[in-house]
């Protein structure tokens, strides 16, 4: 999930005792992943709850949905996951972050101003790690999708019938440290590389409207794009990220916006990249051209050493 936040639950403010047999609560924002989980969660007989955030959740989920709630209500927040008693809570999907106002008077109520401040102001993680935080302080368990449904997750030999050339390796190899680099600062998960030159890199604007930048970019005088350029999608996990929450997503859509910007392919990171729809991700990759691979990520690696 993207951008949220929150803190304690306040002195004094005891959340219920976590269930072991009770639902899986979703707490979801927009797009596909919150509806892939709950199908997965049907064909495997698990009773769930979805709690969905107006104004962020698809049609098809709002039809799903228990109950929904504003994004910074927090106090229902709360007291609807007390009130389910689950044996675990997921926060999955899309929002965008609040303004610096918004947040602050949501989360004063439950935190000591200045000490809201501070989180707020600091990155998306932060601010994801604040939500995660004060739902486990509750009493309840947080666990990400990828937990819940790993089928949903990029494994190591997942790969489409094209193989990237050797410049492709190159601008793969110069992504996975750009973005090493830059995780420190909390920026996006992307970026676009052809060979060594950094072509665009992912902000708050997401993955498929950073490839309308580039895809601008590279258009002709007349608006019609030129032919393939190449270059290359990265998407992966930041150093040090929480995976319970904002795990990096692609999906058909993403292929066929990198496919509209002239690239030659995407790299994703192995175990910890959901991909939406997978076959049909995989088809689209094939059918427009575009090679789709999964790549160790060093750092990954590292953390489960």
């Amino acid at each position: 999930m993207q951008p949220e936040h929150a803190i304690n639950s306040g002195a004094g403010s005891q959340g219920p005792a976590h269930a072991s047999s009770g639902p899986i609560a979703i707490v979801a924002g927009s797009g596909r992943l919150p509806i892939q989980l709950i199908e997965h969660l049907e064909r495997t007989g698990q009773d769930y709850r979805v709690l969905a955030f107006r104004g962020f959740a698809e049609p098809e989920l709002r039809r799903k949905a228990h109950a929904h709630v504003d994004l910074l209500d927090l106090k229902t927040i709360m007291s609807t996951l007390d009130g389910w008693k689950p044996r675990a809570v997921s926060l999955v999907g899309a929002v965008r972050r609040p303004g610096f106002t918004a947040l602050l008077g949501a989360y004063s109520a439950l935190r000591n101003m200045q000490e809201v401040k501070e989180v707020i102001t600091r990155g998306d993680d932060q601010v994801l790690r604040g939500a995660v935080m004060l739902i486990e302080e509750r009493g309840h368990r947080v666990v990400g999708a990828h937990e819940l449904a790993p089928d949903l997750v990029a494994s190591r030999d997942l790969h489409g019938s094209l193989e990237p050339n050797e410049d492709d390796r190159q601008a793969i190899t110069v992504g996975l440290d750009l973005l090493a680099s830059l995780s420190a600062f909390d920026i996006g998960q992307g970026a676009v590389i052809a060979r060594n030159h950094v072509l665009a890199i992912e902000g708050p604007e997401g993955t498929d409207r950073m490839l309308v930048r580039v895809a601008g970019f590279r258009q002709s005088w007349f608006g019609l794009r030129r032919r393939k350029e190449g270059g290359v999608l990265i998407k992966a996990a930041k150093q040090g990220q929480d995976l319970r929450v904002d795990m990096p997503t692609i999906g058909p859509r993403t292929i066929a916006e990198a496919a509209k910007a002239g690239l030659s392919g995407i790299a994703i990171g192995a175990g910890s990249t959901f991909v939406l729809e997978q076959e049909e991700t995989l088809r689209t990759a094939d059918r427009l051209g575009l090679f789709l691979a999964a790549v160790d990520l060093p750092w990954m690696e590292k953390a489960r050493g």
